[in-house]
């Protein structure tokens, strides 16, 4: 399936392999990975997912030219049924962090755009260029981009299908930290740990929060923030934290 799914501990990896091809996505990458996601999030024992591409060339160059693009064009393809793989319509609150190599265009692109953090080697290279072919990149990046950086930054990526470097996606807002190539993946990993020994329902309820509050009318998203902060206030991590902290200052 071109699609790896492994665990260590808490954190669990799913790499898109497939460096021959640049990690290009087929039909069957596509259902593999969303039905990645859905195992990673339904594992009790995971509280972090590291995405990730197979070698220093690529992240993911895309989707397939000779598979996934022609479906899509012959009009016997519903692109909804990438969804799983975008992460449209899943609920899916595990804090995800990203490691990309080398290009991150089109499909990888819009893959990254479904993940929380992102860590880039300095010679990556990011483009969305579907409007240079005809069509548009239409798995969330339509959603998400403007609503993640702003207007004026998304609509120069969206509009120009220019490439941009990582120093570009950095001030634009796209990627978190630039780092060596050889030191993507480890730099991940130790965020992802970071991210770990925090409380996992904390965590979650933060990334639940963020992504089902944005949208609502401001008196409404403060009143669900309310709610939703009392859920943690009393939950077992809380009381344990509470209790932690309590010993510590009578220490």
């Amino acid at each position: 399936m071109s699609i790896e799914v492994t665990r260590d501990k808490a954190i669990g990896t799913i790499r898109i392999a497939r460096p021959e091809k640049l990690n290009a996505m087929t039909l069957a990458m596509y259902d593999a990975l969303g039905q990645a996601f859905v195992e990673l999030r339904d594992d009790p024992e995971i509280r972090v997912v590291v995405l990730t591409g197979a070698g220093e060339r690529s992240f993911c160059a895309g989707a397939d030219l000779t598979e996934s693009i022609p479906a899509l064009a012959s009009d016997r393809f519903d692109i909804s049924a990438w969804d799983p793989a975008h992460l449209k319509g899943v609920a899916f609150y595990k804090p995800i962090v990203c490691a990309i190599n080398g290009l991150c265009i089109g499909a990888g692109f819009e893959i990254m755009l479904a993940t929380d953090i992102r860590i880039a080697a300095e010679g990556a290279q990011f483009q969305l260029p579907e409007p240079s072919m005809g069509f548009v990149p239409a798995g969330g990046t339509l959603v998400r981009l403007v609503r993640q950086i702003g207007y004026a930054p998304a609509m120069e990526i969206l509009l120009t299908a220019r490439r941009f470097s990582a120093v570009q996606m950095k001030a634009a807002g796209v990627i978190n930290q630039i780092v060596p190539a050889a030191e993507v993946e480890k730099t991940a990993f130790a965020v992802a740990e970071e991210i770990a020994r925090l409380s996992s329902s904390a965590v979650q309820t933060i990334k639940e929060a963020v992504l089902t509050l944005q949208d609502l009318p401001l008196d409404e998203a403060f009143a669900a923030e309310a709610v939703i902060g009392q859920r943690t206030f009393t939950s077992e991590d809380a009381r344990k934290g509470l209790s932690a902290f309590a010993a510590r200052v009578r220490a």
